[in-house]
This record gives structure tokens, C-alpha cells and sequence, in this order.
């Protein structure tokens, strides 16, 4: 089984979930922080590999839902720049297994992947777990694009 390094944001019920899936699948989970950590542009970069520049943003992002940044419209450059300033825009979870790095909780490339045992879930694991009312902005600097008030 794989020691998975999961990139997380505290508190998301979403990324709670996934971490239990990884665990019910013989795997060993090291949380770490998604929005404390200083990213730098290529090791951000290395979760992305080979993925078009819209599948780097979290769909569920606030800004990205109000469409006040549309992901389709970046480039490499700029979208690494947002990322790096407002990581509530990273796909998330960020996963890392041996040095190997995967963005997102893609359930079939996941268990092709590391293996994630005989009773897999076929709900979006990337879908946001709760309604805009049950959104909470939390353990992060507020200047961002995240919609919501203080």
C-alpha cells in the first residue's frame, strides 16, 4: 500500500472523504495544508502534468463559480500566478505517492493509479459536500477571490 502526501483544505468535508477512501483502501494519508503553503510555480506545476490549464482550478472556487475568473481563458503564466496567490483556486486534493503528483480526487485514475480496493464510490468525489449556506472561509488570508464576506 502507498503512503499518499494529501494536499488538503482543513476543515472540507469533500477532502475528509477522500482521505477515508485512500484509508479504506489499505493506504496511509499525511495531511498537509493546501492554503498555508508557499507554492512555488514548478512544483505546482509537477500536480498538473499533461492537463490542460482550464483542469488546474477548483471548479467549486467561488470566483471561479461567479465567473469572475474562468479558467478557460488563462494561460500558463497566469494561472500559475493565481494559484500561487489564491490557492483556494487549486484543484484540489493535491496528492503525491513516491514522487509521483496527481491534482483532483478522479475516482477511476486514482484507483489505476495507487489502487483504491473493490467498493469504489460512484458519486464526483470532486463535487463540492455541501450547499453555498454551509461555505466557510477559514485558516487563510482573506485577500483572495473567495466571494465571501469577512
Amino acid at each position: 500500500m502507498a503512503h499518499v502526501i494529501f494536499y488538503e483544505k482543513p476543515g472540507c468535508s469533500g477532502n475528509a472523504k477522500q482521505k477515508k477512501i485512500l484509508e479504506a483502501a489499505g493506504h496511509t494519508v499525511e495531511a498537509r495544508d493546501l492554503l498555508s503553503k508557499s507554492w512555488l510555480r514548478m512544483e505546482l506545476l509537477s500536480f498538473f502534468a499533461g492537463r490542460p490549464v482550464a483542469e488546474w482550478f477548483n471548479r467549486n472556487s467561488p470566483a471561479v463559480k461567479s465567473g469572475e475568473i474562468v479558467p478557460e481563458e488563462c494561460d500558463e503564466a497566469t494561472a500559475l500566478a493565481l494559484l500561487q496567490k489564491h490557492p483556494l483556486l487549486i484543484r484540489r486534493p493535491l496528492l503525491e505517492v513516491d514522487g509521483v503528483r496527481h491534482a483532483g480526487f478522479e475516482v477511476a485514475a486514482i484507483d489505476a493509479w495507487i489502487g483504491l480496493g473493490p467498493h469504489l464510490p460512484d458519486e464526483d468525489m470532486e463535487a463540492c459536500q455541501h450547499g453555498r449556506e454551509g461555505h466557510v472561509c477559514q485558516g487563510h488570508d482573506h485577500d483572495h477571490p473567495c466571494g465571501h464576506d469577512r
